[in-house]
Parts: structure tokens; sequence; C-alpha cells
């Protein structure tokens, strides 16, 4: 669903639902510990912003995110930092009011750091050769 921004006597601006859900995915994206959007099967093909759901206004939006952190990250201020972006991003973008920017973790990613441990060979003695007189 497309929303209407009129401005002054030159006309109308639509701006769709996946456009504000993009700009917040986006957002949510750049923040630092953030791997990735989590969305299901059924969210998918109603939403092409995987892990984004947007509710526009007139005037206002509301996003929900669902995401996947790194493990080790700060939960609370990696969410805190994920609302302040995509609320500057949509705002500055739309010029929509942003009402609320609900973070869902989903998920943590754990890293695997396969690290192979090698043993040292056996070390062969040498021999110098006996100096011949």
């Amino acid at each position: 669903m497309e929303k209407e921004i009129k401005i002054d006597n030159y006309g109308v601006v639509k701006i769709a639902d996946d456009v504000v859900a993009l700009i917040a995915e986006l957002a949510a994206k750049e923040v630092k510990g953030v791997i990735a959007m989590s969305g299901g099967i059924a969210d998918s093909k109603k939403n092409p912003s995987k892990g984004v759901k947007v509710e526009v206004g007139e005037k206002e939006a509301a996003v929900d995110l669902y995401v996947i952190v790194e493990y080790g990250v700060r939960i609370p201020d990696v969410s805190w930092q994920i609302q302040e972006n995509v609320k500057k991003a949509v705002e500055t973008m739309t010029g929509l009011n942003v009402v609320e920017v609900n973070i869902h973790i989903q998920g943590v990613h754990i890293e695997k750091e396969v690290k192979e441990i090698k043993e040292p060979k056996e070390v062969k003695e040498i021999k110098e050769p006996k100096e011949q007189k």
C-alpha cells in the first residue's frame, strides 16, 4: 500500500510500504553487531524486506525488526543503536514521523573458528657426515 504525501501545489509523492521497510532494513544492517535479519517463509511472501514489518500511516510509521546479532555484543546497546539508526533514516528519507522501532532478537550468531592445531612432526636427527682426513 502506498501513502501519499502532499507537497504544496505540485502534487503528491507516494511512498510504498516496501520502500519504508527496505530503508529500515538497510539502516539496521549498518549497525555493528547485526549479522542478519530474520524472517519466516510466510513473512517473505508478504514482505520482500526479510525480517521487517512496517505500519505506515499518513504521517507516522511504526517498525518491527527481527534481528540476528553477533555473539559477544551487548544486546541492549545494539538494539538502541538500531532504533536510533532506523528512526533517523526513515524520518530523513521519507518525512514520516517514526513513533516506534521495536527490536525482536531472533538469534545469536556464533562464528565457528576452526583452528587447526598442527602437532610438530617428528624431527629426525640429522647427522653431519664425518669429515674425512
